[in-house]
């Protein structure tokens, strides 16, 4: 299987089957992303602005693929991205630096 590559834009989601007959749901696109502030353990569902850098590939910097590790920018900061969206379909994150005033 090719490795999905996860882009901003509209909602997209495929399912696919594994091993065994488990089902996977991958992102290939998204614009909403669940923050979490570590400081007050507050979760909040927000777009994401654009992806700032990706340290996994600088190909995926330029194209500006989301993986896990990536870092976007948000309306509350920027978020680093922790779960793996190609893998479990979901898309969440912990801010590591708020919004100036």
């Amino acid at each position: 299987m090719f490795p999905v590559e996860t882009t901003l834009g509209e909602q997209k989601r495929k399912v696919a089957r594994g091993r065994g007959g488990n089902l996977k749901l991958k992102i290939l696109s998204e614009k909403q992303v669940c923050v979490t502030d570590a400081k007050t353990g507050k979760t909040e569902k927000t777009e994401v602005v654009r992806v700032v850098r990706n340290p996994a590939n600088i190909d995926y910097d330029r194209r500006g693929v989301i993986t896990r590790g990536a870092v976007v920018e948000t309306p509350l900061g920027q978020a680093r991205i922790t779960s793996r969206p190609g893998q479990h379909g979901v898309l969440n994150a912990v801010l590591i630096g708020e919004k100036k005033s």
